[in-house]
C-alpha cells in the first residue's frame, strides 16, 4: 500500500517539552514537583469568566465574523494604543485560536513554497517557530543567541544571518525559554538591518505584559517597522486564559487579509464565548494583570537569589515567567541532567535543547507556580547540585 504520510511531517520532531510531561504522568507520584509547564497557575479572573458565562446564557453561541467580533477587534486596538502607543484600525486585526495559530498563518500567508525563501529564527525560542516555517514551505535559518549577550538578538548576528533569500525574521521577545527582553536601543539597531535588507518581521509579543523593568517596547514602536511587521499577542499568559484559546494578529492590511483567508478556510472563527470574555478582559483586566505580574516578579526574584545561593550560573531574566540556568559545570547534557534530577529528586524541568540545539547546557524552569512549590523544588535542586559537585571531586 502507498505510504499515506507526508515526509515533511514525519521528519519534524515532536516537542521536546512533551517528553517530560509524559514521564511525570507515567510516574503518577504525588511527591513530584513539575516546573515544566508554561501556564499561569492563576485561574482566569472571575469577571472574565462571568462574561463568558453570560454570553452563553444569552444564547450568543453562533459564529462570529471570520476575523472576530468587531467589538473585540476595536478593544484590541484600544488596548495596544493605551499600553504601547501603537495605532491600529480594527480592519488590521485578526482574532485567532491562540497565538500559535497566528504564527502559523502569518508564515503561510507570506511564504512562497518552493522558492527557497528563508525565515530567520533566533534560538533558544518557542518550539513552534521552526516546524511552522517548514510547514509553510520556508527554509528555517537559526540564529544562535548568546548567553553572554543575555540571549538578546544583536544587529551583527542578524546581519550575518541574512542572505538574498531571507524574507522574514521571527522576533520572540520577551522570550520563552530564556526570559530575555529587547530594550529600545536593541530594537533600533536591528531595525536598521531590517530596513537595509527589506525583510519582514513576525513579532511574537505574547509575554508583553510580563516585563519586570520598564514597560515593554515593541518593534512596531520603532519608526518604519509597523508597516513591515505582523504583531502577535493573545490572552493566555497575561489574563491566565490558556484554555480559552484566543490570540490575535495586527499588521498591514494586505497581510491580515490573506491571513484571514487561511483562517476562514481552516478555522472559520475563534470560539465565540472566548471572544466575549476577552472583551471584558481588555476593558476591565488591567488590575488583574498587574497583580499577576507582581506575583511572578516575586517568584522571579526568589529564583535569582536561590541560584546565587547555590552557585548556579544564571543571568537575570526580565520578561515572561521562565529562568534559564546554566548547568555546563557538571559535564552532563541538558537531557541527562533533567532526567537524573527527575528520577533522584522528583522535580521536572525542561532541557534547554527542547528550544533549539544552542540550548544545550541549560534548563528551562517555569515560575508560573506557587512560591511554596518553588521553595520545595529549589531545596531539592540545591541538594542535587551539591551531590553532583561532590561526585566530581
Amino acid at each position: 500500500m502507498r505510504n499515506p504520510l507526508s515526509d515533511t511531517i514525519i521528519n519534524i520532531k515532536p516537542s521536546g517539552i512533551r517528553k517530560f510531561f509524559d514521564i511525570v504522568s507515567e510516574m503518577n507520584d504525588p511527591d513530584v514537583v513539575s516546573l515544566g509547564v508554561g501556564e499561569p497557575d492563576f485561574e482566569t479572573p472571575w469577571h472574565i469568566r462571568d462574561e463568558g458565562i453570560y454570553s452563553l446564557e444569552k444564547g450568543k453561541t453562533f459564529y462570529t465574523a471570520n476575523s472576530g467580533l468587531k467589538e473585540l477587534r476595536v478593544e484590541i486596538c484600544n488596548y495596544l494604543k493605551r499600553r504601547y502607543q501603537l495605532t491600529y484600525d480594527y480592519t488590521e486585526t485578526l482574532v485567532t485560536v491562540g497565538g500559535s495559530e497566528a504564527i502559523d498563518i502569518a508564515l503561510r500567508a507570506m511564504i512562497n513554497p518552493g522558492e527557497g525563501e528563508e525565515v530567520l529564527i533566533p534560538q533558544p525560542s518557542y518550539v513552534s517557530y521552526e516546524p511552522c516555517a517548514i510547514l509553510a514551505g520556508a527554509k528555517p535559518v537559526i540564529i544562535e543567541l548568546k548567553h553572554e549577550n543575555q540571549f538578546r538578538l544583536t544587529a551583527q548576528e542578524l546581519e550575518d544571518a541574512i542572505t538574498d533569500k531571507t524574507k522574514i525574521l521571527i522576533l520572540p521577545f520577551p522570550n520563552n525559554p530564556t526570559g530575555a527582553i529587547m530594550e529600545k536601543e536593541d530594537l533600533e539597531a536591528i531595525a536598521k538591518v531590517i530596513e537595509k535588507h527589506d525583510i519582514f518581521v513576525i513579532s511574537d509579543e505574547i509575554y508583553s505584559e510580563l516585563c519586570y523593568t520598564d514597560n515593554h517596547v515593541s518593534i512596531c514602536n520603532i519608526p518604519g517597522m509597523q508597516e513591515r511587521t505582523v504583531l502577535i499577542n493573545g490572552f493566555s499568559k497575561s489574563y491566565a486564559m490558556t484554555g480559552w484559546r484566543l490570540g490575535y494578529a495586527c499588521g498591514p492590511k494586505e497581510i491580515i487579509a490573506q491571513m484571514t483567508k487561511i483562517h476562514q478556510f481552516c478555522i472559520m472563527c475563534a470560539p465565540t464565548t472566548s471572544q466575549y470574555a476577552a472583551v471584558d478582559a481588555l476593558k476591565n483586566g488591567d488590575e488583574d494583570v498587574a497583580h499577576m505580574r507582581e506575583s511572578y516578579d516575586q517568584r522571579r526574584r526568589y529564583l535569582v537569589h536561590a541560584f546565587k545561593e547555590m552557585g548556579l550560573e544564571c543571568f537575570e531574566p526580565f520578561g515572561a515567567f521562565y529562568i534559564f540556568p546554566c548547568i555546563k559545570e557538571f559535564g552532563m547534557t541538558s537531557d541527562e541532567f533533567a532526567n537524573r534530577f527527575l528520577q533522584e529528586e522528583k522535580v521536572a524541568v525542561v532541557p534547554g535543547t527542547a528550544f533549539g540545539d544552542c540550548g544545550e547546557g541549560f534548563l528551562r524552569i517555569s515560575y508560573a507556580y506557587s512560591i511554596e512549590k518553588l521553595k520545595i523544588a529549589m531545596g531539592r535542586l540545591s541538594r542535587f547540585v551539591t551531590k553532583l559537585r561532590e561526585e566530581k571531586k
